[in-house]
């Protein structure tokens, strides 16, 4: 979106969530595409000369969302491993105030996954569009997992977790890969869990049917999250708790939550929140390509998929992905659970960003951090998003 403002500018007259507080008339200075300083508009003082966009009180700045599982959007899916593909997706993300994202794969053969991660490292090599949602690196999910839990991942390319077949993927991606969903039961699983921890890579328990005590032996191995937590996984038993079981118990698991009443009741998400607190849950949306797109008939990994009424489904009735916008999950999980906007805006960008361990410079409204900013209104609704300092979409 050519919008002929440059990346320095300043927002006036609008609420702004930082770290520690709230201010509701307040300012935020914007230069080379980082937050220079912000503040109580009786404090604003414009010595450089920046561009001032005036706003009003009824509008909120939060940091941008930063969704860690996304498959595709707009037509489009990282399995296309084009680079059309990735600008459209990239493009798209920041009408619902996405400025960063995990470009996700899907189970399919090494060279279909070689020929996507490749895509990613060249895209990511490039000089970035300014005004697109920046791709931070690669969600893997799948090819380690279980059959038993496959889900909308096609059963026929599932391999057993092997370091060797990692190596070669985090080689053709440019050591981009940051998390990894794998099955830990899995022949090998452990050995491959142990490697990602050594790597610094995050392993993600993902389309699993381990027992508890193999999730213990994942978590003493440095497992530390789940992926789209109860959907692809053994629930929780009271004489087993399998995988959910363990993500609820143990604090050190971090849970990915799809917020959009479909693949998880909205009564279960509350008590989730409410069992694992603000700070242990990431919204996700796992969306497919039809987001943004009209009902119809869609392709997920090979498969057809229809979508109808903001549910995606594969012939069989499987649930294959979804087409949640973050903006729409983030008033989700106010909504469901209570819990404020600040704590719905941390799951969708704080939390993700010290996953991703780009704490430093993303995640919150703070001085000298990326520019990356989504003026909302109380409904959640997306009214202008800043991509390091760049108007990359405005609404209405």
């Amino acid at each position: 979106m050519e919008t002929g403002l440059s990346d320095s500018c300043a927002l006036l007259s609008v609420g702004v969530m930082s770290e520690e507080l709230f201010i509701e008339n307040a300012f935020i200075k914007i230069k080379d595409g980082k937050i220079l300083d912000f503040g109580e508009m009786d404090q604003f003082s414009n010595h450089e000369n920046l561009k001032e966009i005036r706003l009003h009180n009824e509008l909120i700045a939060i940091p941008g969302f930063i969704d860690v599982h996304i498959h595709g959007l707009n037509g489009s899916d990282v399995m296309d491993a084009t680079e059309d593909a990735l600008h459209s997706m990239a493009s798209t993300l920041p009408k619902e105030g996405t400025t960063s994202f995990l470009a996700t794969t899907i189970t399919q053969d090494k060279i279909h996954i070689s020929e996507a991660l490749k895509n990613i490292h060249t895209f990511m090599e490039k000089q970035r569009n300014p005004y697109e949602s920046e791709m931070i690196g690669v969600h893997l999910e799948g090819p380690f997992i279980n059959a038993k839990r496959a889900g909308a991942q096609p059963k026929a390319f599932i391999l057993n977790p092997s370091v060797g077949v990692f190596k070669q993927f985090q080689s053709d991606s440019g050591n981009s890969i940051k998390i990894v969903t794998m099955a830990p039961e899995q022949e090998s699983g452990v050995d491959l869990i142990n490697f990602l921890t050594e790597s610094g890579i995050t392993t993600s328990i993902g389309h699993s049917d381990a027992l508890y005590t193999e999730m213990l032996k994942a978590i003493s191995a440095g497992a530390e999250h789940i992926t789209h937590f109860y959907n692809g996984m053994r629930g929780n038993h009271h004489r087993e708790p399998g995988v959910v079981g363990a993500g609820l118990a143990h604090p050190e698991l971090h849970l990915e939550i799809i917020a959009d009443g479909i693949h998880v009741h909205p009564a279960v998400v509350k008590a989730t929140y409410l069992t694992k607190g603000t700070d242990r849950i990431l919204l996700i949306t796992d969306s497919m390509r039809a987001k943004w797109l009209n009902n119809g008939e869609y392709d997920l990994g090979g498969q057809k998929v229809k979508v109808e009424d903001k549910t995606a489904l594969l012939e069989d009735g499987t649930i294959a992905g979804s087409v949640l916008k973050m903006n729409e999950a983030v008033k989700n999980m106010m909504d469901y659970t209570g819990c404020s906007m600040q704590e719905a805006v941390q799951m969708a960008s704080e939390n993700p960003a010290k996953r991703l361990k780009i704490w430093d410079r993303k995640g919150s409204i703070a001085i000298g951090k990326d520019a990356d900013l989504v003026i909302v209104n109380e409904k959640m609704q997306v009214k202008m998003t800043f991509c390091n300092g760049q108007l990359s979409y405005k609404g209405e």
